[in-house]
């Protein structure tokens, strides 16, 4: 049998791909450069396209390869440069100080960590282990992570192309749930999940343009002025 294709060796390239994934998520809560925080979500996402192509290839399943080529073209490549020139044209590189600071949001997010491997804890079966078909099972936890510290970040960011990754960040955990789990949506579902979240960081980042002409500022707090 070829080593290449004993599901163990895939399973530990799992784990060790979504341990680097979950780092790069505490490191998004504590880095306050905007570029950075891009950089690293692009990281994240070509991350999560090896471990979906490691699904695909163990599983022979052609739909997870579609969607691994389009998580790495559109979530590794597109938006950080469209997100990049976004910041270039705002001209502005730093976050400002966030509602928690840095050493208490790293302690929060390893909490929210501790809080997504309990409740995964649940769906765990440890004797399916070991084959193709139970690959990527025990990412759970580390999916929910991703989006209870993606939603964290929403909250607790105040500069508006930060919650736009810390959405993008919400939607990965969403992304690895759906791969670890289920094994990916239907083609038609994920090509069109695609699309949508293209449009809508488009959009989002014309909304945070036109907040930087109108308050000089990316300062989500200052929308405050619009009321009535």
């Amino acid at each position: 049998m070829n080593p290449l294709d004993d599901p163990r060796i895939g399973e530990r390239i799992i784990n060790l791909l979504a341990a680097l994934v979950l780092v790069l998520q505490i490191g998004m809560v504590a880095q306050r450069w905007l570029v950075t925080n891009i950089r690293i979500f692009g990281t994240q996402s070509f991350l999560l396209a090896l471990i979906a192509g490691v699904i695909a290839y163990f599983n022979n399943a052609p739909h997870i390869y579609v969607a691994a080529l389009l998580t790495l073209i559109v979530k590794a490549i597109i938006l950080p440069i469209l997100l990049e020139r976004l910041v270039l044209k705002v001209a502005i590189r730093q976050e400002i100080e966030p509602l928690v600071n840095v050493p208490l949001s790293i302690l929060i997010s390893a909490l929210l960590t501790l809080l997504g491997y309990l409740v995964a804890e649940s769906f765990y079966r440890p004797e399916e282990s070991g084959t193709a078909s139970a690959l990527g099972h025990n990412t759970l936890a580390v999916a929910i992570s991703l989006f209870l510290i993606g939603f964290f970040m929403i909250v607790n960011r105040r500069k508006a192309i930060t919650q736009v990754l810390a959405l993008l960040s919400l939607e990965n955990g969403l992304f690895l749930a759906a791969i670890a789990l289920t094994y990916g949506m239907p083609l038609v579902v994920e090509l069109g999940v695609f699309f949508d979240l293209l449009i809508g960081t488009m959009t989002l980042g014309i909304l945070v343009y036109r907040i930087r002409e109108t308050f000089d500022s990316m300062d989500v707090s200052k929308l405050r002025k619009l009321r009535g």
